[in-house]
């Protein structure tokens, strides 16, 4: 008995902090979600309870995770309705599939997965050349994305544009902790914080994407290559864990890149 009536208050709590989190006002979330800032204010203070639809509804608006979705049904007394799987689940097995089939067909140019921890759960052939020489402890799996890219010993000493591309990455990060709310993001964001910046062995190349994107531009044995990325997710998950997956492909920000790749990595 004592935990139901906790619940619904745990609920409005979580409520009222995601609608903080989305900098919006009660009447904002109200006006969005078609009902009353008197209902709205009595489901944060634990007032009234939500319905399992309002609960899903509010989440909605507010644009939460799924898998913080799950956490508000179980505070609000309900059983969580997004499956959670291993990516390895065999229920996953077309997904993950689809996922390996993207990040080959981007070849010879580099492209890889990554979950919501930045950890590359898969890569294609054109990646591996690029980290030859690293340290194999920052190798090991589960292998960091971001750590990888900006420890010292990592990729960040061969980035000829490191300053750029770091604060192009730590951006992405606080935009990614702002809207999960995620723990491990912020203990991974204060690690590479404290990585000092190392001098770059080269200077930057050319800029030849006209302020419009962030480059990478990477020395290589191939000469210093230069990137720009997109990322690709999958557009209406069910599941927590592909809802959480990315797709990062880089494409030859210049001519002399494209032909380095496809000598690297021959079709």
């Amino acid at each position: 008995m004592q935990n139901t009536a906790i619940r619904p208050r745990d609920v409005g709590r979580h409520i009222r902090e995601w609608r903080q989190r989305r900098r919006k006002t009660q009447l904002n979330l109200a006006l969005d979600a078609e009902i009353s800032t008197r209902h709205l204010s009595f489901l944060e203070t634990g007032k009234a309870k939500p319905s399992r639809e309002m609960v899903l509804h509010l989440c909605e608006r507010l644009e939460v995770p799924l898998r913080e979705r799950n956490m508000l049904l179980v505070a609000a007394g309900y059983a969580p309705v997004f499956a959670l799987r291993r990516l390895d689940d065999p229920a996953l097995k077309p997904a993950r599939a689809a996922v390996d089939q993207v990040v080959r067909g981007h070849e010879p140019y580099p492209a890889l997965a990554i979950d919501r921890a930045w950890t590359m759960v898969s890569a294609n052939r054109a990646v591996a050349p690029l980290l030859a020489g690293l340290p194999a402890s920052l190798l090991k799996a589960p292998v960091n994305v971001l750590r990888l890219s900006l420890h010292p010993e990592g990729l960040a000493q061969r980035i000829t544009n490191l300053s750029e591309w770091r604060a192009h990455l730590l951006d992405r990060l606080r935009h990614q902790i702002e809207i999960t709310a995620d723990p491990e993001l912020e203990t991974l964001m204060k690690e590479l914080r404290g990585y000092p910046a190392p001098i770059s062995r080269a200077p930057p190349a050319p800029d030849t994407l006209g302020g419009v994107v962030v480059p990478l531009q990477l020395v290589t044995d191939a000469g210093t290559l230069s990137f720009f990325s997109t990322t690709t997710v999958f557009g209406t998950p069910v599941d927590v864990t592909l809802s959480e997956l990315a797709i990062e492909s880089f494409f030859p920000a210049d001519d002399a890149t494209a032909r380095a790749l496809q000598k690297i990595v021959p079709r």
